[in-house]
């Protein structure tokens, strides 16, 4: 499935920006999300074809999200690429026993990026 529409999760505006920015300037639509109620009101107005996700988040974080939206039938064929600071192996194992398809560490190299995006495609 080509991957066209992302929606990039992660409350810092910082990282919003600088994903928003590679990804535009690589051809996909984005759209952002600060927080898990945003991104499941994002999800739900138009599913897209990849999440990029935080994990550190105020309230529900990135491992909590990509758990509900893995287990929903309706968003389950979206794959998840956690994108944290977390750079544990115990917390790249646990992201991807909630559903993660892969797990980028913080701060993000465009390449690598790409080529994750391009391996899911």
């Amino acid at each position: 499935m080509p991957i066209h529409k992302v929606l990039v999760v992660d409350d810092s505006k910082t990282e919003l920006l600088f994903l928003t920015d590679l990804l535009q300037k690589n051809g996909f639509s984005v759209k952002t999300a600060e927080n898990a109620d945003d991104a499941m009101r994002r999800l739900e107005e138009e599913q897209p074809d990849l999440i990029l996700m935080d994990v550190v988040m105020p309230g529900q974080n990135g491992f909590q999200l990509t758990r509900a939206i893995a287990r929903n039938p309706q968003y389950a064929d979206v794959p998840i690429i956690l994108c944290t600071s977390k750079n544990q192996e115990t917390d790249r194992v646990w992201g991807m026993r909630q559903g993660a398809r892969d797990y980028i560490v913080k701060p993000v190299n465009a390449a690598e990026l790409m080529a994750k995006i391009s391996a899911l495609a």
